[in-house]
């Protein structure tokens, strides 16, 4: 378990903990989210600050850290710009580093039974020893025709994928208290969203399409559960690389025009525009995966998160070519802000910032 190897409370489920800092370590930055309870009665959080603070090109390959000082003095640098005194940090691992696994088991058995079945039945699926992985469980509920048993999720990852994490935080100066599955974590953040919208999502299908710079990654829920996963090789990086070939800039050029719109006129014409009608086809071809590998044949909404949903009129795009209604995503829309946030800045940055606040959530319990 996480505690016994690390010595700390490492943990893919746990609820509750210290306050602390959600630290999305992505392919292209660094994002970090700190919020407080803005009123326990009505449940409302507060986003107190938050930071962006890039990676170099390398310092990420394939989910896993590659440059472990770049990585570390990227969580430091944001870490000092948020200016905050909160050295515990929730982590979490991408949804290809993680095994997961729902299993039946007898209901009502004792903590330390539970544990011994779990791994007994752990390692029919993990194809590692388990003394090479980190692992997790967490009992979800009774089975509606059978409540003498339940259902178990069963989270495993190898050590050495989280030890990269825990390493960077700590050698930022922070302490990793948590780990979560970034999926796991964008889907507490997105339940945010979806408790204000119309007849509380009853019955709906609600597709959550998260396009980071390598990545992108579609998660359906229905009825607040998630249903569906899938990640596709397509992402912002496209992007930067067309700008790149296009206007012949280097790549950090590249990506420093791409985030200042500093471009040629020709630019929307010519490459932003190309680029969403491809990145439509890639959303188009998520969903025609979805409805031919499940039994669900209609989506009513599209949200669109991460670095691409701010682009202009990218909603109207997706949603002429899937003839789904389409919005980007703000988790913080429903929440207070502290005098330190621009909201401006906070409405471009908030759809990159779904998985930093769902790791931040870790440590709050409004109820």
């Amino acid at each position: 378990m996480f505690k016994e190897n690390f010595n700390l409370n490492l943990d893919f489920f746990q609820l509750k903990s210290p306050l602390l800092l959600g630290v999305d370590i992505s392919a292209s930055s660094v994002k970090m989210v700190e919020l407080s309870i803005a009123d326990k009665v009505n449940n409302t959080y507060r986003i107190e600050r938050y930071a962006i603070e890039p990676l170099p090109a390398g310092a990420m390959k394939d989910g896993g850290i590659d440059n472990l000082e770049a990585v570390s003095e990227s969580i430091e640098r944001g870490w000092k710009r948020m200016n905050t005194k909160v050295k515990n940090v929730a982590l979490a691992l991408p949804a290809a580093e993680v095994i997961t696994k729902k299993i039946i088991v007898p209901a009502g058995q004792r903590e330390e039974d539970l544990a011994f079945q779990v791994e007994n039945e752990a390692s029919q699926y993990i194809p590692f020893a388990m003394d090479e992985v980190n692992m997790d469980f967490q009992e979800l509920e009774s089975l509606p025709d059978n409540l003498e048993e339940v259902e178990v999720l069963i989270a495993a990852s190898r050590k050495d994928k989280v030890e990269d994490r825990v390493a960077a935080a700590l050698s930022a100066g922070l302490k990793a208290v948590v780990m979560d599955v970034e999926p796991y974590a964008s889907q507490a953040a997105f339940e945010l969203i979806e408790k204000h919208l119309p007849d509380h999502s009853i019955d709906k299908v609600f597709a959550l399409i998260d396009i980071g710079a390598t990545t992108m990654s579609l998660n359906v829920f229905h009825n607040g559960q998630s249903v569906y996963m899938r990640d596709q090789p397509f992402g912002g990086d496209q992007l930067t690389q067309e700008i790149q070939n296009q206007f012949n800039l280097s790549p950090e050029k590249a990506e420093a025009a791409k985030r200042s719109g500093d471009l040629p006129e020709n630019y929307d014409t010519d490459v932003l525009q190309p680029f969403c009608e491809t990145l439509s086809i890639e959303v188009m071809r998520a969903v025609q995966f979805f409805f031919t590998s499940t039994q669900f044949t209609e989506i009513n909404n599209i949200f669109i998160a991460g670095g691409c949903a701010v682009i202009p009129g990218l909603n109207e795009i997706v949603a002429a070519r899937t003839q789904i209604s389409t919005l980007t995503v703000n988790p913080f829309s429903s929440m207070e802000l502290s005098s330190r946030i621009i909201p401006r800045q906070l409405n471009m940055d908030a759809p990159s910032l779904l998985i930093a606040c769902g790791l931040a959530m870790r440590g709050l319990d409004p109820a």
